[in-house]
């Protein structure tokens, strides 16, 4: 088909045959013509970048000389796109989309579903978008003068994926930093074996139950001296421990050095205003000691004048603090504890703190050398801190028949609520234990032999002290 040139001025009508279907032409300018109308303009060569077509058709650039002929069949595009530029910009899509800006007008796109595009009407996606042609008709058209293919059929591309939701554990490494090589992972797998078991549960409550069947069926065992094994493993201990760990947060080193059986003799100092300090020492030999054994207290005289605590201190295997008692527990081969300062260790002032008071006459260092037991010291480092003595009433203690009635900043001006230990980070040490084998069971009467050993148990446990305030960097962390 060929074109017919027109006046000046006036552009020719050229017949565009589109998918069989034609459209008259409108006056206006087509192919990127730059300028006002009715200015003559050079034709510029058929652009390469996007569009083919097959030749049989012209158009008019309406600057009054004959148009070139150009091929419409369809539309074709490279990359996707293909544009006729006349007063307004035309874009088209690939499949036989076409898009259609009117003149005059901002970017407006349409999708042409196999249909002609006739006075800026374009079909976006099935749907029809209609826009009237200002003072121009597009013609639409390749220019690459390859062969023409036809159109194909618009085929709805599928949407996006999304991207994939990262998890928690990935929002908590890009959060903290943190990445799988990085240690991200390892972070939530610690805060995952924090996180509470539901089996745990289920087992405290079955330890309960059987507790419960065994105290009423009496199958439980007491020794000589009043000690009750299942009560202390299963109702006493278990009350201790959060004290133990989370509140004094103790930390326990040289366990090794307390033997795994026989009999133990193990001195410590003693400190806090109440004989907190010994019950921490027990908890940390049953947990933590390799062979889980139990510390037998020996326990001054006023334990057990105080009606409701003598039956529990002989139920969680105190004993009274005497020759006797330690000798027959030591004999038997149980791990006996004792702390040689009394009630002027505990009920000291805090103006001397960590200051150890007279061991005494010896007569636990008697009582292992006749048993023949090593001899454990053990220092602890933190009870001092609990129950801070600035006062002591002597009065009203002996109105009480008390040792001493501590005045600590917290009571007793803030009543029962200071009462409740200050939160002081604990240090529990056993040294290297003083073996007595050697000695034969005569050494036990000599006086001064006896002296020599307490002085050097007491001051192994002071040198202690001194080096484990050093190392401690502060009172309460």
């Amino acid at each position: 088909m060929g074109g017919q040139p027109g006046g000046p001025g006036r552009e020719a009508d050229v017949p565009m045959p589109l998918q069989g279907r034609t459209g008259p032409a409108t006056p206006g300018r087509s192919d990127s013509a730059a300028g006002g109308a009715g200015q003559p303009d050079q034709p510029r060569p058929a652009r390469s970048n996007g569009s083919a077509g097959s030749a049989g058709s012209a158009e008019s650039n309406g600057s009054g000389r004959r148009s070139r002929p150009v091929g419409l069949n369809g539309t074709n595009s490279t990359n996707g796109t293909n544009s006729t530029n006349g007063a307004g910009d035309t874009t088209g899509g690939t499949n036989g989309i076409g898009s259609v800006k009117r003149a005059g007008r901002g970017n407006a796109a349409g999708g042409v579903d196999g249909a002609d595009t006739e006075g800026g009407a374009a079909r976006v996606n099935g749907a029809v978008s209609s826009r009237r042609a200002n003072d121009s008709r597009v013609a639409r058209g390749g220019k690459n003068k390859a062969t023409a293919r036809p159109a194909a059929a618009v085929t709805a591309e599928p949407p996006p994926r999304p991207a994939p939701e990262l998890g928690p554990e990935f929002e908590f490494g890009a959060e903290s930093g943190l990445g799988a090589a990085d240690g991200g992972f390892e972070v939530e797998a610690e805060a995952e074996e924090r996180a509470a078991d539901p089996g745990d549960l289920e087992r405290a409550l079955a330890e309960i139950l059987a507790f419960l069947r065994r105290r009423i069926t009496g199958e439980y065992t007491v020794d000589e001296h009043g000690f009750d094994v299942d009560l202390t493993e299963h109702v006493v201990a278990p009350l201790l421990r959060p004290i133990y760990r989370s509140y004094f947060r103790v930390e326990t080193r040289g366990l090794e050095n307390i033997p795994d059986q026989g009999g133990a003799l193990v001195v410590s100092n003693h400190s806090g205003a109440i004989p907190m300090d010994a019950l921490m020492t027990a908890v940390a030999i049953l947990d933590h000691h390799p062979a889980h054994r139990h510390l037998r207290m020996l326990a001054a005289d006023l334990v057990f004048a105080v009606p409701f605590l003598a039956p529990l201190a002989r139920k969680t295997g105190n004993t009274l603090a005497c020759q006797a008692d330690a000798e027959r527990l030591l004999g038997a081969g149980h791990l006996v504890g004792v702390w040689p300062e009394g009630f002027k260790g505990i009920g000291k002032p805090f103006s001397e703190r960590y200051k150890l008071q007279r061991f005494g006459r010896g007569g636990f260092v008697s009582a292992a050398l006749r048993a023949g037991v090593p001899i454990v010291p053990c220092t602890v480092v933190g009870a001092e801190e609990i129950y801070p003595m600035i006062g002591n009433s002597r009065t009203l203690a002996r109105v009480l028949g008390l040792p001493y009635l501590p005045i600590t900043p917290t009571f007793p001006w803030l009543g029962l609520l200071g009462l409740v230990p200050l939160p002081s980070k604990w240090i529990i040490e056993f040294g290297e234990p003083v073996d007595t084998a050697g000695y034969t069971s005569a050494a036990a009467d000599d006086p001064m032999l006896v002296f020599e050993l307490t002085d050097r148990i007491r001051e192994t446990i002071q040198h202690t002290l001194y080096g484990l305030l050093m190392q401690r960097r502060s009172v309460f962390f």
